[in-house]
């Protein structure tokens, strides 16, 4: 990641009383650039293998920091393994794909209207029941 993206999730985690440190802006920086749902497990390995060294519970710690202040999502896998995205501060949903676990944010007043609606008139089902208002 750039030093402007490092500098931005700086003022995301300050604006909202968060503690800002190292771990928290790398374990940060690293699911914002996967763009996939990550498991603590699977975010810890990825950065092992680029030679960042954090204990595996320190990134528990930074993802329910980011939890906390709304920069982050948790979602269930099968198995009830939490995964995690990185989240926008604007309302939004998560379309997470069951295959690569690849993850698009899709704005609320996009989708809110068609989830209002009801059961879909299309061949795509959502996997839980979990929504966020």
């Amino acid at each position: 990641m750039t030093s402007t993206t490092a500098r931005r999730l700086q003022a995301r985690i300050s604006s909202r009383g968060g503690r800002v440190t190292r771990q928290r802006i790398v374990v940060a920086e690293a699911l914002a650039a996967s763009r996939r749902a990550m498991s603590a497990q699977e975010l810890y390995e990825r950065l092992r293998a680029r030679g960042v060294h954090l204990g595996l519970a320190t990134v528990y710690r930074a993802l329910e920091a980011e939890l906390k202040d709304g920069m982050a999502s948790r979602l269930e896998r099968p198995g009830h393994v939490s995964a995690y995205v990185a989240c926008d501060p604007s309302h939004h949903h998560h379309v997470v794909c069951d295959r690569c676990q690849r993850v698009e944010a899709v704005a609320g007043e996009v989708i809110d209207p068609a989830l209002a609606a009801g059961p879909p008139a299309h061949d795509f089902l959502g996997d839980h029941g979990a929504r966020e208002a």
